[in-house]
């Protein structure tokens, strides 16, 4: 959702249930609560199935399960291609999967993912969407972005040592810290020179290369190299946290590498190199991306669709659904039939039925999210060093950081604004974050902010939590060149697989373009 890893240092406040009960608890005069999606939806899995026999039944010729980056991908380009008769079921209100938005006093928010990468040479298909939207055009044979969608400087900082600093790895004090900050450079440009890394990682190829790294953490393989300074370390933890929901400890090495190899490198402080990537954001985050997807879409989206059981055979797929507006029961029938949903959802829907999606659903691991946006009523008191700016992060802390709403703006006032915090959870607090009450949550991201910014509870005006119980995959050692994922990539007789865990991880030009790619197939097929 953002950019990266913690590790838990001296500024953590403790370890499983003890962390919420140690953190005092917000002013009970500020408002707010949790936002969002609704996990009595998706737990009615766990319920008795209701009774379907006298539902009405709907007909189309391709069924999309799933309004997120994916599903929404797949929709827009079979429609594009005359393929129109398509229903879109989405389990929440609004699609957008976790690129959804929010609005607090007035200001636009994200709910989840919040910025996007430039495309490289490997995304066409995304590169063609943001053309389609008016994000870039071609000049002279070269591609120019619309400099209001681009990230404003200052992009991001690091309090590090009692100031703020620029960009997010941490100052390299020491002669040590230099040379492993160079070793590790030295180490993904070989991995580069030696190995494919693309986004969307599939067109890379896979090789028994990329599976030995596959087949072990990015932790072993950094102690395999000799690398062991505290400081870089810490940023790549905070590297794979951010982009995997899970630290160096649990990732694969081929993840870890990937998140710099596929794209910038890696560069130490004073490279001429190390200026940052071009990102495109939006103070609603990527839910600009996904409302615009959407706005096509209105014959064919049908939100509120809580899909129940998918039973397939061979002239048809029978979906059963339940509608939340009317708390009444739906059955639809389709040719073709797309689970753009998490693997371990489609398996459920499925009874397990399918032997590679339930091998697949089984080495599947999810990272649950908390993300907290607090509306503030006036710009916070700033320590020394680097001005305020987009990414703001502390070093050591255990959260991913906070965006600030308000920093694309282009008004020379500052005033209130939005902060949102990101936090990558551990698994076996997924329980814990979807039963407990949102104030001692809220307790938790202030008690972290507040060593930096002591105003900030007294600038609060209100505080919406967002709990992501299943955010995003996290690329295990030997997920990412499961055959199981392998096989699901081809049409598994009416059905079809879109989704990003199909790569291991979880970020939008990998749901964008496996969506693309499954419309490209199936109106393949009736053509």
């Amino acid at each position: 959702m953002g950019q990266g890893a913690l590790k838990r240092r001296s500024l953590i406040l403790g370890a499983g249930t003890a962390l919420l009960g140690a953190c005092q608890a917000p002013s009970p005069e500020v408002a707010g609560g949790w936002v969002g999606a609704s996990a009595a939806r998706g737990h009615r899995l766990r319920t008795a199935l209701p009774d379907f026999t006298a539902a009405p039944v709907k007909r189309c010729q391709t069924l999309i399960i799933g309004g997120g980056v994916s599903g929404l991908a797949c929709a827009r380009a079979l429609v594009s291609t005359r393929h129109d008769d398509v229903v879109l079921l989405e389990l929440e209100d609004r699609a957008g999967g976790n690129s959804r938005g929010h609005q607090m006093g007035g200001m636009a928010c994200p709910l989840g993912a919040h910025y996007l990468p430039v495309p490289g040479r490997d995304s066409p298909e995304v590169y063609q969407l943001l053309e389609e939207l008016g994000l870039v055009r071609q000049v002279l044979g070269r591609p120019v972005y619309e400099e209001r969608h681009l990230c404003h400087s200052p992009q991001e900082r690091l309090f590090f040592q009692g100031q703020w600093h620029e960009g997010l790895l941490p100052p390299a004090l020491t002669p040590g810290t230099r040379e492993q900050y160079q070793r590790f450079e030295a180490a993904v440009d070989a991995v580069q020179r030696q190995l494919r890394f693309t986004i969307p990682s599939h067109r890379a190829g896979w090789t028994p290369k990329h599976a030995e790294l596959d087949g072990q953490t990015f932790a072993t393989w950094l102690r395999s190299q000799g690398l062991d300074d505290a400081q870089l370390l810490w940023y790549l933890d905070y590297c794979c946290r951010d982009d995997f929901g899970a630290g160096l400890a649990t990732v694969s090495a081929w993840a870890g590498l990937h998140y710099f190899a596929s794209r910038h490198g890696f560069h130490p402080p004073g490279d001429s190199a190390q200026e940052r990537e071009p990102v495109l954001t939006w103070p609603q985050g990527n839910s600009y991306l996904t409302e615009a997807m959407s706005a096509g879409l209105q014959a064919q989206l049908h939100s509120g669709r809580t899909v129940l059981r998918i039973s397939p055979d061979k002239h048809q797929v029978q979906v059963q659904a339940w509608n939340e507006a009317t708390q009444s029961p739906e059955v639809w029938e389709a040719r073709q039939v797309v689970l753009a949903t998490p693997l371990f959802i489609a398996n459920r829907l499925l009874a397990g039925a399918l032997a590679p999606l339930r091998a697949a659903a089984q080495v599947s691991r999810y990272a649950p999210w908390l993300v907290a946006n607090l509306h503030i009523g006036a710009p916070l008191l700033q320590r020394v060093g680097a001005p305020p700016s987009w990414d703001n992060v502390v070093y050591g802390g255990q959260a991913l950081g906070y965006v600030d709403a308000m920093h694309q703006s282009l008004s020379p006032q500052s005033g209130a604004t939005v902060l949102t915090a990101y936090w990558a959870l551990p698994q076996a607090r997924r329980a814990e974050l979807l039963q407990a009450d949102w104030r001692p949550w809220l307790g938790l991201v202030l008690a972290e902010l507040s060593h930096v910014h002591p105003d900030l509870p007294g600038q609060l005006l209100r505080a919406d939590l967002m709990r992501w119980g299943h955010a995003m995959s996290i690329p295990v050692p030997g997920l990412r060149g499961a055959s199981s994922l392998a096989a699901l990539r081809r049409p598994q007789g009416r059905l079809h697989f879109a989704h990003s865990d199909l790569a291991g991880y979880s970020v939008f030009e990998e749901a964008y373009t496996r969506g693309v790619e499954v419309a490209a197939m199936i109106a393949g097929k009736h053509r």
